[in-house]
């Protein structure tokens, strides 16, 4: 998971950026009214759970992984010969990526990547709906970068919410970093932003304590069912 915006130079003093430095430091999501959410960074660096299991099965390659921290996804993608490329604001998300044999490029998915129109899936995974604070800015984007025949796969929070706040990430010792915008979505919120932006639910599916839904171009989703 990654704030929508560039890290500063001093970033390495950053919780978040420390606690991707080993994947075992904890770090929390610091809302602005004083809930604080733990972050699973050790999954985030562990195999693929049975719920990413159920995520990865249903991708079409390529396949662009938003905010894809230190790669499980697109890492797992690549070993089953799928192709798929990851884009992360975070330098060392990117590097750990690319460092354990994934495809990252540093850099957010509001600026141009690569082979845009072309990608089959775009993964929103790891509460990345929150990216940039605005969940109907962030799905319209995605929706720009995937082909006419392509989806999303999408991982909103459990609960029945919809909120956009700043948010700041904690260590476990209060250390904060700098303020960015973040969004927290459930699936009810995201059907109501996805016919709006003319996006078809095509799926939806809980494991475990996790909550996600595929999004498809209507157009053409009314044709197949992923």
């Amino acid at each position: 998971m990654t704030p929508g915006e560039e890290r500063s130079p001093c970033a390495d003093a950053d919780p978040y950026a420390l606690a991707l430095r080993s994947g075992r430091e904890l770090v929390y999501l610091r809302l602005a009214d004083g809930r604080r959410i733990r972050m699973p960074v050790d999954r985030w660096y562990a195999h693929p759970t049975v719920a990413d299991e159920s995520v990865l099965n249903r991708c079409v390659d390529p396949v662009l992984d938003v905010g894809c921290g230190p790669g499980r996804l697109c890492r797992a993608l690549l070993g089953r010969g799928a192709f798929a490329l990851g884009v992360d604001v975070a330098p060392r998300a990117v590097a750990h990526t690319v460092a354990l044999g994934g495809i990252a490029l540093r850099q957010s998915v509001f600026d141009r990547v690569p082979a845009e129109g072309v990608w089959e899936t775009a993964l929103l995974i790891d509460g990345n709906i929150g990216i940039g604070g605005d969940p109907r800015a962030l799905l319209y984007r995605c929706i720009q970068v995937t082909a006419p025949t392509g989806f999303l796969l999408v991982e909103v929070d459990p609960d029945d919410v919809e909120e956009r706040c700043t948010a700041q990430f904690e260590d476990g010792h209060g250390h904060e970093g700098p303020p960015f915008p973040w969004a927290r979505l459930g699936a009810p919120a995201l059907h109501r932003i996805a016919e709006d932006l003319a996006l078809s639910v095509t799926d939806q599916w809980r494991c475990g304590q996790r909550c996600f839904l595929a999004l498809g171009h209507r157009d053409t989703a009314s044709g197949r069912r992923r």
